[in-house]
């Protein structure tokens, strides 16, 4: 058997020489020991006779990089179809579920940052999704307690390793976007701009409980939506009552628009939590991943209660994403800005541990936020979920309002209410001009675990006001600071955080771009 092994290593090793793969070893040191994680970039060029191309530049190398990551990407999404079978349990199962999907989305989206039209700062935000679906598949596992079997099996940390570096090499300053004069991010086009400020938007179809629709559920009138030709705006009036269904968009039903008839008039309703056998991510009472998604005048809410945990009333991966004048109602995580650019103008929302949470690039504007009466007397308004210093993403409340829902308000002196704590490494947050009531706690902040994230998080408060504004008793982390420079300020407005301007004036929503 000895000369067959010694055979089978030299073809292996003639296979995967550098000057086969196109590069020099000395060449392939030099450009990935320019990456946080030099060792997987090292290794998989190295041993992969595909990647051929010349190396000129930085961006020849980012455009390789990213090809890598794509490959081992869908290399990865191979060897998670394959765990199906062996899962244990139906908990273990819908884990796994939850990670086909992720893991499918995170392909699409570095397949579409691989296209030449591709700019940088999308490029930053769908790379930036792609890594935080893959943290989201682990947290299915966690939810459950079942991370001994199934979960070690995907042992994807290069894959995570090879994201970020193509996050580190596409990092720059992608603001110095506007708004229009509506106040609207540009990104926003000018027929959907009219389209939401419009008091009788021109509906596609009508959904009414009544019969007097072209439906009766949400979720028909979505169906059919994506039997549509085409992918232009696609306007769905739901008319005033309560929808108890959950509702499903997909990465396929692009430009989908929900109107109803007002908050607490038009409401779509669910209970799925994590208590009940479902995972955070997929208990969502209405969840979107197509892009250009907007919502009008709707309250989504989870009604498992407090004693079910995990809850999700709404979760939006969908790119260029509007919410104006809607509420969000639930307990723990009720608001899940999983990923993506997303804004959202004088909505409600309601919760009480991490309910906002997720890692979205966000921006919050003339929103009202309401912490309510939780079982173990402490709230946690934010739980942003950065777990790379390079990705794009943060949530950012600008010109809101934090005070007690009804049912805090009697009992807030006895509840302890924070703005945040630190779900991730690099959980970044700011309130900027936003009042702050009396109920918010003055050291501001709480940890997660210790000291975990205390150093690399980025928590940050400007020009806030009102009797829980006071900054005088604030935590002293590291990563704590109360900004005062209005240039530091503006990186979190919508202009410059999630390049507002280029998108949001479509939806004809109103903002306002700067401080």
């Amino acid at each position: 058997m000895a000369p067959i092994i010694t055979l089978t290593l030299l073809l292996v090793s003639l296979f995967i020489s550098p000057a086969i793969s196109g590069y020099s070893q000395a060449q392939i040191n030099s450009w990935c020991s320019q990456t946080p994680h030099p060792q997987p970039c090292v290794y998989f060029l190295t041993h992969n006779p595909k990647y051929r191309a010349p190396i000129k530049r930085k961006s020849d190398f980012f455009k390789l990089s990213t090809q890598l990551a794509l490959d081992r990407c869908t290399h990865a999404q191979n060897n998670l179809y394959s765990l199906g079978p062996k899962c244990r349990d139906q908990r273990e199962k819908a884990a796994w579920a939850d990670c086909m999907e992720l893991y499918e989305e995170a392909v699409h989206r570095i397949n579409t940052t691989v296209n030449p039209s591709c700019t940088a700062a999308e490029a930053q935000t769908w790379l930036s999704t792609a890594l935080t679906n893959l943290e989201t598949c682990k947290s299915g596992f966690l939810d459950f307690g079942v991370t001994d079997y199934i979960m070690p099996l995907m042992s994807n940390n290069n894959l995570s390793m090879l994201l970020s570096n193509t996050l580190a090499l596409n990092k720059g300053d992608y603001g110095n976007t506007r708004f229009n004069k509506d106040g609207f991010p540009t990104w926003v086009r000018p027929g959907d701009r009219k389209l939401l400020q419009s008091s009788t938007p021109v509906a596609n179809v009508v959904v009414a409980q009544d019969g007097s629709g072209n439906y009766k559920t949400v979720s028909a009138a979505i169906a059919a939506a994506g039997k549509r030709s085409g992918s232009g705006r696609y306007v769905i009036h739901v008319k005033q009552g309560t929808y108890t269904e959950n509702v499903d968009i997909g990465t396929s039903l692009k430009n989908i628009m929900l109107v109803g008839d007002g908050i607490g008039k038009t409401i779509i309703t669910g209970s799925r939590s994590v208590d009940g056998g479902t995972t955070t991510f997929k208990s969502a009472t209405v969840a979107v991943v197509g892009d250009g998604f907007i919502a009008r005048g709707i309250t989504f809410r989870n009604t498992a209660g407090a004693k079910n945990h995990q809850a999700v009333a709404l979760r939006s991966g969908s790119d260029l994403s509007v919410f104006y004048q809607c509420s969000f109602e639930g307990y723990q995580d009720t608001l899940y800005v999983h990923s993506q650019r997303q804004f959202y103008r004088e909505c409600d929302i309601y919760g009480t541990v991490d309910f906002i949470f997720g890692n979205a690039a966000v921006v919050f504007q003339n929103c009202n936020i309401y912490p309510r009466n939780p079982p173990n007397k402490t709230n946690t308004i934010t739980a942003q979920g950065r777990t790379d210093p390079n990705q794009n993403t943060g949530i950012s409340i600008h010109n809101c309002r934090v005070t007690a829902a009804p049912d805090l308000k009697p009992v807030q002196s006895s509840v302890k209410t924070y703005l945040g704590r630190p779900w991730k490494e690099y959980s970044r947050t700011v309130f900027m001009k936003t009042s702050l009531d009396s109920l918010i706690n003055p050291a501001g902040w709480m940890p997660w675990s210790g000291n975990f994230a205390l150093d690399t998080l980025y928590y940050g408060e400007y020009a806030n006001t009102g009797p829980g504004s006071s900054t005088a008793n604030r935590v002293k982390w590291k990563g704590y600071r109360v900004i005062t420079s209005a240039s530091e300020a503006s990186r979190f407005a919508p202009g410059n955080f999630i390049a507002a301007n280029t998108w949001i004036p479509t939806t004809n929503v109103p903002f306002t771009s700067g401080l």
